[in-house]
């Protein structure tokens, strides 16, 4: 049966929408970095470059040998921790969707050694050329002690939860380790009403 993470990971990528406590262990993924408007050309493209990635692991037991541990599952979602330069944020909180920093990232199944994962990099850049190619890594991260929520809306009202997530760590003494936060995001905003898309929050811990 292919594994399915909507299953068998309900507690990390199907939140409730009340803010709940976790701990993400150390997970392997393929990532890419950049600065700019998640609306414009070159967030598409990282974007793309990273499906491209994980969907030529995917279907490598279709194209080559078979990798030791290889099995059947559901390619993960798309996750982006984003942050800003303090000296690009107003003083009344606001800012330029320019100038946001973003790492966005798809997790890769247990069996993808790094090995694997730069193979496979090599190979999908031979087929599918991307300038955003040349800027994919395969990473081994820990979000570690965490704090998570599940936002329904469009991404710009998730304020609105986040103000929600403040108020619970500061009635528990819960610090972020970090003003950097996580989304993951559920639904594909291409075919999706704005109003019912799920996307997780998460802040980082201390």
């Amino acid at each position: 049966m292919k594994y399915e993470w909507r299953k068998e990971e309900k507690e990390q990528y199907l939140p409730k929408k009340q803010p709940m406590e976790l701990n993400i262990p150390a997970q392997k993924f393929y990532t890419i970095s950049g600065k700019g408007d998640p609306n414009k050309e070159p967030f598409a493209e990282d974007t793309a470059a990273l499906y491209a990635m994980s969907y030529g692991i995917r279907m490598m037991h279709k194209n080559g040998p078979v990798p030791d541990g290889f099995f059947e599952y559901t390619v993960y979602p798309l996750e982006g921790i984003w942050t800003l330069e303090v000296e690009d944020i107003r003083p009344d909180g606001s800012f330029e969707k320019a100038d946001l920093i973003y790492k966005l990232m798809i997790r890769q199944p247990e069996f993808v050694t790094k090995e694997i994962a730069l193979a496979n990099i090599d190979k999908v850049s031979q087929k599918k050329p991307n300038s955003s190619n040349s800027k994919i890594l395969f990473e081994e991260l820990t979000d570690g002690r965490s704090l998570q929520m599940l936002h329904i809306g469009p991404y710009d009202d998730e304020h609105m939860t986040f103000d929600v997530m403040k108020k619970y760590c500061e009635e528990n003494g819960l610090v972020r380790r970090t003003m950097a936060h996580k989304e993951i995001y559920l639904s594909d905003p291409r075919k999706s009403d704005p109003e019912k898309m799920k996307t997780v929050l998460r802040y980082f811990l201390k």
